[in-house]
Order: C-alpha cells, then sequence, then structure tokens
C-alpha cells in the first residue's frame, strides 16, 4: 500500500511537474491537494454545471415517477440526487417524490450518494464496494431486469452503455437528468489547456467526469487539433482518471489511462505522486544524479527549476546521453528559436546556470554539446541510442 509520509522529498513528489486540471466541480480541492505535493497547477474547466430545477424534462421525469412507481431507482451522484429532492420541493412534489421512492428499491453508486439517500429519510438497498456503475450493471442483469421499471439519476450526460444494457435486457428505463454539463461560458482556458498539451508542456492532465474528457475532445476536434492531443496523450502526456466511466471518451479514442483503485480525489493524485516521479529520467552525470522532470531538475535531491527553453535542450541531450548533440539540432528542439545558433548558446549558459552544476553539460569545440555522463553508465546507455 501507497504511503505518502513514506521516503516524503522536502520539495514533494510532485515537485517539478505541471498537472492540468479539467474539473469544473471541487477543482479547488484537487488543486489544492496536487500543490500541497509541489505541482504547478494549470486549471481549464472543461464544462460547466448547469441545474435543471427549471427544466421541463425533469419536471416530466418527477411526475411521471409520483404517477407510476419505479420498481427500482438507481441513484448515481451526491449532488444529483440532492439537486433532485431540492427541484421537487421547489415544485410542491418533494414529499410526493420522498413518499413515492419510499416503497422502491434504491442502489446507491458509492457512499456519497448513500449520505444523500439516507439525508432525505430514505434507505438504499444496496451499493458496490467499488463504486463503479459497471457493478450496478452486472447486479440487476445478473438479478434480471425483463419487465421491471427502472429509474436512473443522469449525471450530466447519459450513462454509457448503462440505459442501453438495461432496456436490452428488457427493462423500462425512466432517465432523471438533475443536471447537465455545458461548454464553459469563457473557453480561453480550454483553449490555453490543450496548447500546454500540444506543446508536451504538461506532464499529467486528470479527469473527473466523461463530460470534461468528452468536452475537452470536442474542443480540440473543433480547432482541428484532435490529432496533436491524442498523439501527446498517447505518449508523453499522463492522462489520469478518477475511474473507469471517467475514463470511456479517451478510451474509444484509443487513448489508455491510469485509474486508482479508489475512485476519490486523493488516491488519484496519490497515482500521480507515484506515477509521474517513475516516468522522470534519471541520469548518472558528472558525479551527480540527475533527475529531468517536467519543468524542473533534481540534482542530487535538489530542486532546480529549469526555463522552458533550457528544459528542451536537456531533454534533448538526454536523448543521447553521452553522445555530442550538434547545435543544428539543438536549435531544432528550441521551440521558436529560427536559424540563429547564437540562441542555443544563450539557452545552454541560462540552463548551466540553472543547473547549478556547469560540468554537467560538456562543450564539445565545434561540434555540440553533450551530457557529461559517468564512464561506468556509457555501456548501458551506448546499447540504448
Amino acid at each position: 500500500m501507497y504511503d505518502e509520509r513514506e521516503q516524503s522529498p522536502e520539495h514533494g513528489h510532485l515537485a517539478g511537474f505541471t498537472v492540468g486540471v479539467t474539473a469544473a466541480r471541487r477543482a479547488d480541492e484537487l488543486g489544492a491537494l496536487l500543490e500541497r505535493r509541489g505541482a504547478a497547477v494549470l486549471h481549464a474547466p472543461a464544462l460547466r454545471i448547469v441545474p435543471l430545477s427549471d427544466d421541463s424534462e425533469l419536471l416530466a421525469a418527477t411526475k411521471e415517477i409520483i404517477g407510476r412507481a419505479p420498481d427500482i431507482a438507481v441513484a448515481t451522484t451526491a449532488i444529483g440526487f440532492r439537486g433532485w429532492v431540492e427541484a421537487a420541493d421547489g415544485w410542491g412534489l418533494g414529499e410526493d417524490l420522498l413518499e413515492r421512492l419510499r416503497g422502491v428499491r434504491i442502489l446507491a453508486r458509492g457512499p456519497k450518494v448513500k449520505g444523500a439517500i439516507r439525508a432525505a429519510g430514505l434507505t438504499e438497498e444496496w451499493s458496490p464496494v467499488s463504486e463503479s456503475m459497471a457493478e450496478v450493471l452486472d447486479r440487476l442483469l445478473e438479478e434480471g431486469v425483463d419487465g421491471l421499471r427502472i429509474a436512473v439519476q443522469l449525471h450530466g450526460e447519459p450513462l454509457p452503455g448503462f440505459v442501453e444494457s438495461l432496456r436490452a435486457g428488457g427493462a423500462e428505463v425512466v432517465g432523471v437528468p438533475v443536471y447537465r454539463w455545458l461548454p464553459p461560458e469563457d473557453i480561453g482556458p480550454v483553449d490555453r489547456l490543450i496548447d500546454a498539451l500540444v506543446a508536451r508542456t504538461l506532464d499529467a492532465v486528470t479527469f473527473t467526469s466523461a463530460p470534461a474528457a468528452a468536452s475537452l475532445l470536442s474542443r480540440a476536434e473543433e480547432r482541428g487539433l484532435l490529432d496533436d492531443l491524442l498523439a501527446a496523450l498517447g505518449h508523453d502526456v499522463l492522462p489520469a482518471c478518477v475511474g473507469p466511466v471517467t475514463a470511456l471518451p479517451l478510451q474509444a479514442r484509443g487513448v489508455d489511462t491510469v485509474q486508482p483503485e479508489r475512485f476519490r480525489l486523493g488516491p488519484l493524485v496519490q497515482l500521480l505522486c507515484r506515477e509521474l516521479p517513475s516516468r522522470a529520467r534519471t541520469l548518472p552525470v558528472a558525479g551527480h544524479r540527475v533527475e529531468i522532470r517536467g519543468h524542473a531538475v533534481l540534482v542530487d535531491g535538489g530542486l532546480r527549476p529549469v526555463p522552458p527553453a533550457g528544459m528542451s535542450l536537456l531533454r534533448a541531450l538526454s536523448r543521447k546521453p553521452g553522445w555530442v548533440v550538434s547545435r543544428a539540432e539543438l536549435l531544432r528542439a528550441l521551440p521558436g528559436a529560427g536559424r540563429d545558433e547564437h540562441a542555443v548558446e544563450t539557452a545552454m549558459a541560462r540552463l548551466r546556470t540553472a543547473l547549478g552544476a556547469p560540468k554537467l553539460i560538456q562543450t564539445v569545440v565545434k561540434r555540440g554539446y553533450r551530457l557529461a555522463l559517468d564512464p561506468a553508465a556509457d555501456t548501458k546507455y551506448d546499447a540504448a541510442v
């Protein structure tokens, strides 16, 4: 079991890494958890939550359930269930709804939903330990749903495959759309996040809802950047999802994700604390241990922030550790450097200053630069090149 207190570095497990946050709800909480562990955070809510207290769809579904009770009700989110009861109260239907639900078998996706159900004076019949809608679906299908009327509280968008599977099993499904996701009013932060992802200036991006993932992909497609975004998520930027349902839009595009065993923000952050440092390149250079992170370098465990141009040069050198990399090749690695090789010299001088150990990078006269890889490591890295 991972324990972040064990061997916790002074600078934080995520120091030197930049993490994107797409959440609209509880974004501050997630950002604070990441920053507490040293990460730089780029927040861009990929959607906004719009309550449907005045929405005709929710009112119609509420009246339909009051008029004819379902056999089973599935509650998926605490905020959604509370919103439904509050909206019914606003219409003067709150007591009628609760009275009708008291005679219904209620399944809750997780402990937070259970709390909301009990706060309304109701009792759930069952809740999966995994907090997974897939397990809820499996249980319903194993028991058999043919001929049953099932109310499903939707969370923003139709649950992929869930409703369809119930209907295929012979159930009549009443969807209860309590709130829906819409694109953010200000799309600027999302565009900046997409640009950062495509430029690989982020090390990871987090998703806490499937609609947020779908919204980000949709916006990238609108801008003609979908292929670039998928390439970045497939190779260089780690996509971390809070659970399997959240990951579905990404997986549908062929993107592999990482997910914590428990679908909560804390375990999601702990997962990043394991994954990101393990992905960092570590090299023995000039008698020092050099770990190359997203926007910083650990030199013998000490954190050294490095400018973006310097990080581009260092990554280019680390791809051929111990080998000479020409100024022309390094110039190509510099973003927007043009054709003047003097830009390489300027960025290299700043890089050496930032690292605090000038001998890490050697100048090879008339040829270029090389990382001063320790001789004992030469054989290992020669074979890798």
